[in-house]
């Protein structure tokens, strides 16, 4: 698996297709496998002409685990993307984040958008801007010896997928420390270039897509029907509509 470095971080990628490039953003706890290799994403937009990349954020996967909450800022990851575009001498691409990954994405488009040529934000809306998802609780659940102990729903939900994909939990758990930063209002109003908002309909970690949609100018909303945060990732309503979004691109 090739792979870069980035300050303090090896971060390891995947780079398939050929065409327009995209470059996809896993969430939290997931890796770049777990998020578009197995759902098919990648094979599904490299047979629709993309050239795909995929990076296994710092912390997940086989890049680099930190232990400190300060290597893992919002800022700091969206820098391993831009860096990987550098690496890969892409001035723009589009980018599809999911959750963690859609936090990454919104960023970089807010702001380096001369790099961006349209992002999809997948299972994240106002929680953008309001938070609501994984924080604290899900940290102490990540760092537990015995799971049987936590009481709180989203921790052992995280807790549980952690294990699932065989993560390095207390690196999860500092990435979750460092990673808090919500986009102001005025910052994700700023953001100018095309977004789809994807979650499912039964997302109770997202927050609400229709009222993020009102907040970032011209973004349009995919709702994707009957499908929680964890199970929407590879729904085909979710793929055919933002197959649909990025044909829409000049």
């Amino acid at each position: 698996m090739p792979s870069f470095t980035n300050g303090a971080a090896e971060i390891a990628y995947l780079d398939e297709g050929e065409g327009d490039p995209i470059v996809l953003i896993h969430g939290f706890a997931s890796t770049k496998n777990v998020n578009w290799v197995y759902p098919s994403w990648v094979s599904e937009l490299a047979k629709a002409g993309r050239r795909v990349i995929a990076l296994d954020n710092r912390g997940h996967g086989e890049s680099t685990k930190l232990y400190d909450p300060e290597f893992y800022h919002i800022g700091t990851m969206a820098g391993d993307v831009r860096a990987l575009m550098d690496h890969l001498g892409l001035p723009c691409a589009d980018l599809m984040g999911y959750s963690m990954g859609g936090r990454i994405a919104a960023y970089l488009a807010y702001s380096v958008p001369e790099r961006v040529r349209s992002a999809v934000l997948g299972g994240i809306g106002m929680g953008l801007i309001a938070g609501g998802g994984p924080s604290e609780n899900v940290a102490t659940a990540l760092e537990v010896e015995d799971p049987a102990t936590i009481a709180d729903p989203m921790g052992r939900t995280f807790r549980a997928f952690a294990d699932q994909t065989r993560s390095d939990r207390r690196a999860l758990a500092a990435c979750l420390r460092g990673s808090r930063r919500l986009m102001s209002r005025e910052e994700a109003a700023a953001i100018k270039v095309p977004v789809l908002i994807a979650v499912g309909t039964t997302d109770d970690v997202a927050g609400s897509a229709q009222a993020l949609a009102e907040v970032i100018p011209g973004s349009k909303v995919l709702d994707i029907p009957d499908r929680d945060h964890m199970r929407a990732v590879g729904d085909k309503i979710y793929k055919s509509g933002v197959r649909d979004f990025l044909a829409e691109r000049p």
